[in-house]
């Protein structure tokens, strides 16, 4: 649990008995309810011990993990974690349904309305709105975690794979070139590439192997435009045959091969501008940070014996020798936006069809807000917690974490949080024993 003193100052983290203790003793009060932070009435920053923490951050396109933890000889325990799930598709779909709506008024012989493309200039690290809003997501919760717990340094991913060391082995010498992490590298980019699936019969979840599609003995290279993935039975039945023979039945399968192989990984250009912009957005924070690839992270968690989850990832981010522990729950805040500035709602067409409410608050609450709603009696009847929608007549909707109950009268809820652009819930991490012998986890057999 965090904790922050008389001042608001973060001070270490604390157990969730102990936060109990100290709100059911009277020497705490909830400072926040989610992500839940107590603040102590009676203690100061200077009077306390802080040790501080450091945060482990995964970036994704979809989803970004963040992991808060303390390091004791390079082995980390894991204290709280959270998922970050963007809207990056949302905010596109918008932005383009915007365009189409100013187009349409444009050929509607609005001769006066100039286009907006011919007389603005991007400036210098411009990114577009769907980048730009995942490293302002990330970089929104970094700041919170910051000012809820002494965070003395950032572990970040800045890129995914190192193209540069796949394309030029030798780029670094002979250990740089066989490294731990060199086939690492390779993989990671294979299976971001080719969409983690075979690419001739296209089975997915099934061990993949790195084949060489013009092969080695009829002189291919090890380059990555001659590597793809293939199931163990593919693999084995293409083995030396020339990959125009083995697809000869199949040609359609063979141009998409043929097509993507030459072609580099589609999103890549577009996640390494934002892993590089959210490195020096965390530069400018003023803490310590520590960058890594995908490939040492991977490495990490197959040391330790951690499953593939975004938070675990971030856990193992950079330079580690165990961990120790790791959160049994994970938050997930999930972007939603805090609503739209528009009073009505436009067709397909682009013209209005209906009209929005005025104000955006009914009976004290609006839409986003955390609630508690306790129903006495009828079909809805029991306690609900999650993310309300306001209606003008006065019953409203809250969405929890497994259900959508509707129809509740606005009396029975009760506000826990304003909204904040976010909603929560909670889920069980992919569990596994981390182990201390040999200072190697291990993972646990359900």
């Amino acid at each position: 649990m965090f904790v922050v003193d008389r001042h608001h100052r973060p001070l270490q983290p604390c157990s969730p008995a102990r936060a109990r203790k100290l709100l059911a003793s009277g020497r705490a009060v909830v400072h926040r309810h989610t992500p839940f932070v107590i603040r102590l009435k009676d203690r100061e920053t200077a009077d306390s011990q802080v040790d501080g923490v450091e945060l482990g951050v995964d970036p994704g396109s979809k989803f970004t993990g963040i992991a808060v933890f303390r390091t004791d000889n390079d082995v980390r325990t894991g204290l709280f974690a959270i998922e970050v799930r963007h809207r990056g598709g949302r905010v596109r779909d918008k932005l383009a349904a915007r365009s189409a709506f100013r187009r349409g008024r444009r050929s509607r012989n609005l001769r006066y309305r100039a286009p907006r493309f011919l007389n603005r200039r991007k400036p210098d690290g411009w990114l577009a709105p769907s980048l730009r809003h995942r490293v302002d997501n990330t970089m929104s919760w970094v700041q919170r975690l910051c000012r809820w717990a002494p965070v003395t340094g950032v572990h970040v991913e800045r890129v995914a794979f190192d193209t540069q060391l796949m394309q030029n082995p030798n780029i670094g010498g002979v250990e740089y070139q066989h490294g731990t992490l060199h086939g690492y590298e390779v993989r990671e980019y294979l299976l971001a590439k080719w969409g983690r699936k075979c690419a001739y019969c296209g089975v997915a979840g099934v061990p993949l192997n790195i084949d060489h599609i013009v092969a080695r003995s009829r002189g291919g290279s090890d380059r990555v435009s001659n590597l793809t993935l293939a199931c163990v039975p593919c693999n084995q039945a293409k083995d030396a045959t020339p990959v125009d023979v083995f697809l000869a039945d199949r040609p359609t399968v063979l141009a998409r091969i043929r097509r993507q192989a030459k072609l580099p990984l589609r999103d890549a250009a577009a996640v390494s501008t934002t892993r590089r912009a959210l490195w020096q957005a965390l530069a400018a924070t003023g803490l310590p940070v520590e960058v890594g690839t995908g490939g040492r992270t991977k490495w990490n968690r197959h040391q330790t014996g951690a499953p593939k989850t975004h938070t675990l990832d971030a856990l193992h981010v950079g330079t580690i020798t165990a961990v120790r522990s790791c959160p049994g729950h994970i938050m997930v805040a999930t972007a939603t936006g805090r609503g739209c500035y528009a009073r009505t709602r436009c067709d397909r067409y682009g013209f209005p069809r209906l009209r929005m409410p005025r104000s955006k608050t009914v009976y004290g609450f609006q839409t986003g807000d955390l609630v508690r709603a306790v129903v006495p009696a009828g079909q809805n009847k029991g306690r609900h917690v999650g993310r309300v929608a306001v209606r003008t007549t006065g019953k409203f909707n809250i969405r929890t974490s497994h259900a959508l109950v509707q129809g509740i009268h606005h009396r029975h809820f009760r506000l826990l949080q304003r909204a904040d652009g976010w909603a929560y819930t909670r889920e069980e991490e992919r569990r596994f024993i981390p182990a201390l012998n040999g200072q190697v986890s291990t993972p646990q057999r359900r």
